[in-house]
């Protein structure tokens, strides 16, 4: 599938495939002896857990050792602690989500000034710039996820209906994406929607939002939230509220999986690839130690899931069956 969006100077988009890694290559890494820290955002989500795991094997097989995961919990100052600790330690790469593009800036820019190598995943602090301040973005192609979010919810939707989009409220290169793009698909695609956006500032927050919409009167006729994790409180907030609402949101995690599989609320997802993500930071990190230049943007295409292909969705991003909780939902074929 071809990648919709740009990066965030602008650039086209690289596939995955476009970094490689020989067998020559890991030799000659394996006498390296590479050492790397992956810093990320929260450790709690299904997405972010295996794409560690895409990240950690891939550089397994190339000898590189993860000297450290951090869990910064959306944190930006629990971040910000951990970059400057890790800064100390001279390691050969840094593989770092950032939280919020201006509050972890200076703590980015500072792992890169002392020669260290730092790749991103998904977002780039203000002012960082590829090959000065960084090797490369790693990323899925968000803005394309933002419309296959858009049209699946559509279909859900009235004439004249009213979407609630749940964003979130920090400069996060990756969310501001899905969600410029689920707006533009709506006003072009479907004008007769309205779209009215809702900012939450931590996962606290979703909840107490979600139930503040479907007690008013007026109620939404259909609800994107950004990702999953957050949706999973929204979906929360539905049942104590004994009120179903058309949602979709972005990643494949099996909560919001199980719901769509079990005809419950959510109607459709934008699902990332977190483990062959995973996989392209990796090579990317090691192609770049190696002394090759990389792309300064990779981008993955999403996958759009349905009821219908929600248990084969599941294997293939995944990596896993299904759960049975996906399986029990779904009718079984003639």
């Amino acid at each position: 599938m071809a990648i919709i969006g740009l990066g965030p100077h602008g650039e086209r988009a690289a596939p995955p495939e476009r970094v490689v890694l020989l067998p020559n290559d890991i030799a000659a890494a394996r006498r390296r002896n590479f050492r790397v820290a992956i810093v990320m955002h929260t450790l709690e989500s299904d997405w972010s857990k295996q794409l560690v795991q895409g990240i950690i094997g891939t550089l397994g097989d190339a000898g590189a050792i993860v000297v450290e995961v951090v869990d910064c919990g959306f944190s930006s100052e629990e971040q910000i602690r951990a970059l400057k600790r890790i800064q100390l330690m001279r390691l050969d790469c840094v593989i770092s989500l950032p939280i919020a593009s201006d509050d972890v800036a200076a703590a980015h820019s500072s792992i890169s000034a002392t020669g260290t190598r730092l790749v991103l995943i998904d977002n780039v602090p203000s002012g960082l710039l590829p090959s000065k301040d960084y090797t490369s973005l790693v990323s899925a192609d968000n803005y394309g996820l933002g419309m296959m979010a858009a049209e699946m919810l559509a279909e859900h939707v009235p004439n004249g209906g009213r979407i609630a989009l749940l964003g979130y409220d920090s400069e996060f290169f990756a969310t501001n994406e899905r969600e410029i793009s689920f707006s533009r698909w709506i006003a072009t695609k479907r004008p007769d929607i309205q779209t009215r956006s809702y900012r939450f500032d931590s996962l606290r927050a979703v909840g107490q939002l979600a139930q503040d919409l479907l007690s008013q009167r007026e109620k939404p006729s259909g609800i994107f939230v950004v990702w999953d994790t957050p949706c999973v409180e929204v979906l929360k907030a539905m049942e104590l509220s004994d009120v179903s609402v058309p949602t979709t949101t972005i990643d494949l995690g099996s909560q919001v999986a199980t719901s769509l599989a079990q005809k419950g609320a959510v109607k459709g997802i934008a699902a990332q690839r977190p483990f062959q993500q995973g996989e392209a930071i990796g090579k990317t990190c090691v192609t770049n130690l190696l002394g090759r230049k990389c792309p300064d943007w990779i981008a993955l295409p999403g996958l759009a899931v349905q009821q219908s292909n929600v248990a084969e969705s599941f294997q293939a991003v995944w990596r896993m069956p299904a759960p049975r909780a996906i399986l029990e939902g779904l009718s079984p074929r003639p």
